[in-house]
């Protein structure tokens, strides 16, 4: 493989990931980039290679170790473009993990996208196009919320739609601090911090339970 390419993803080299999961991830890549010419499954400001690679591909792929491996399903809320979700299923493929990872996007034309990648690429996905607001007594491991609603009304969600699971896990940005201890106010949180591989601000939450307070 290119060593340009490898370069691209040093930032993971802690995360013990496989040349095949880079080179998948490559084909990811040009695929979104294809499809963003027709419809927007990224920003446009962020619609580039060397973008794509440091402000979704590492930022989605260093939630890895908080990913409950003993679970069948893990959940992606509000998948869009597949950033966590199928970047988390590209690296359980090459782990030859078989665990299935449920994409919820309500967008028509990105979950046609989120099925043409998983059939592409070979990944372990269910891709539910429903509004995931209007389901319930969900079953599943780690859920995953990235760029999808404010805090408040994911933890509203998760407490009211999911009968069972395992963690869930929050990409907070520089408002993150200010948005997680308002949030603290009205729930009881057990939860575990880490620092965020790709900016200073932001950090990621793994909340293993949580509880309304009265």
């Amino acid at each position: 493989m290119d060593q340009e390419i490898l370069n691209s993803y040093s930032r993971l080299n802690e995360l013990n990931v496989s040349r095949e999961t880079f080179l998948d991830f490559e084909n990811y890549i040009s695929m979104i980039l294809e499809k963003n010419k027709k419809i927007n499954i990224i920003s446009q400001n962020t619609a580039s290679k060397k973008a794509i690679i440091d402000r979704h591909i590492i930022d989605s792929a260093q939630i890895i170790d908080f990913i409950d491996f003993n679970s069948n399903t893990t959940t992606d809320l509000g998948s869009g473009g597949g950033m966590p979700g199928i970047i988390v299923a590209i690296i359980l493929k090459n782990m030859k993990n078989k665990m299935n990872v449920h994409l919820y996007e309500k967008s028509y034309h990105k979950s046609h996208f989120l099925k043409e990648v998983s059939k592409k690429l070979n990944l372990n996905t269910k891709v539910f196009q429903q509004n995931i607001f209007e389901i319930k007594n969900i079953e599943t491991g780690t859920i995953m919320s990235r760029a999808f609603k404010p805090m408040p009304v994911v933890l509203d969600l998760v407490y009211e739609n999911f009968s069972k699971y395992k963690n869930l896990i929050f990409f907070m940005g520089k408002s993150g601090k200010r948005i997680f201890e308002n949030s603290k106010k009205y729930w009881k949180l057990e939860y575990v911090e880490k620092k965020s591989l790709t900016s200073k601000d932001s950090f990621l939450i793994n909340i293993k339970k949580i509880k309304k307070k009265n």
